[in-house]
């Protein structure tokens, strides 16, 4: 996979720590154009109170360099933190992204939590579905989306000049890959999306949705295709993809899940927006009793 790495998109980065999440404005260098990327609303769980710490620093960011916000792209349906596109887009403007397959993930996720048929599970809550290969613009300069699914079906790679933006599909080197387990999650189809971005130029800069940490280290967010195959602790050495399919299952069935999964899940399906209030007025948020895996399977 060729692409011309030629331009270097302005990255600014923004660390949650509450959820270890990455979120990015990119900025054309040739305008004042920009786009934000994996953006997070501030939830505290026990108590329900949203809050906007998070949004609101990218906000600041963009309006007192004086930007124009043209996109707002989710790389996936994320299941560890709520998007606050619709927040963002009410405040500056601009197009929230995501992948096609969000309406897989809506089909599926519509039958887990009961939505019944007014929940739309076409995607129209959001402006723009990417298709694999599709491009867009951020001023000069030109995205591209790259089908990326195995942790979701939905997730998207954005290459945008000498940079991709990578959900989670890959970590830094020493946080590996991500897990393939949740519904539509798939070992085979993670490793197959991970050598496409694999054979980008070897100085793409890479941008990671979340970093863990490991062994205390500080935080890191910018790799390179060359760093990965050097180095990724799942990948280097050649590893082939029925040794990633065995380690990467064998790792899943260790891992619990995302603390937010189920209120990130019901509302980034909906483009970051929660479910209609009932008639009380109040809004709501569902667990399933039997969990996330069994509950998919009984529905199937």
């Amino acid at each position: 996979m060729r692409m011309s790495v030629n331009v270097q998109p302005e990255v600014t980065s923004f660390y949650d720590k509450a959820t270890n999440t990455l979120s990015y404005v990119v900025k054309d260098p040739q305008s004042r154009h920009c786009a934000v990327i994996d953006s997070v609303l501030d939830l505290d769980y026990p108590s329900g109170n949203i809050t906007y710490t998070s949004a609101d620093q990218i906000i600041e960011h963009i309006v007192s360099n004086q930007l124009e916000l043209e996109w707002i792209i989710e790389s996936h349906v994320h299941a560890d933190h709520l998007s606050a596109a619709p927040y963002i887009q009410e405040k500056l403007g601009g197009k929230i992204g995501i992948g096609a397959q969000i309406t897989v993930v809506q089909e599926v996720f519509g039958k887990l939590f009961n939505e019944g048929t007014k929940f739309q599970r076409d995607g129209s809550q959001f402006d723009r579905l990417f298709s694999d290969g599709d491009s867009y613009t951020i001023g000069s300069l030109e995205g591209k989306a790259i089908h990326t699914p195995g942790h979701t079906p939905a997730c998207m790679t954005h290459v945008i000049g000498d940079a991709a933006f990578v959900g989670d599909t890959l970590f830094m080197p020493d946080g590996g890959t991500a897990r393939a387990d949740f519904p539509g999650g798939d070992a085979k189809t993670l490793y197959q999306s991970i050598q496409k971005i694999l054979s980008l130029p070897l100085d793409t800069r890479i941008f990671v949705c979340h970093d863990y940490q490991p062994n205390n280290r500080e935080l890191a967010f910018e790799t390179s295709v060359k760093e990965q195959l050097h180095s990724n602790i799942h990948l280097k050495g050649g590893v082939s993809e029925q040794e990633f399919v065995v380690m990467r299952e064998q790792r899943d069935s260790t891992l619990g899940m995302p603390r937010l999964i189920y209120p990130s899940l019901q509302t980034n399906m909906r483009a970051g927006h929660f479910p209609e209030s009932e008639d009380n007025g109040e809004v709501y948020l569902k667990v399933p009793i039997r969990g996330l895996v069994k509950s998919v399977q009984n529905k199937d």
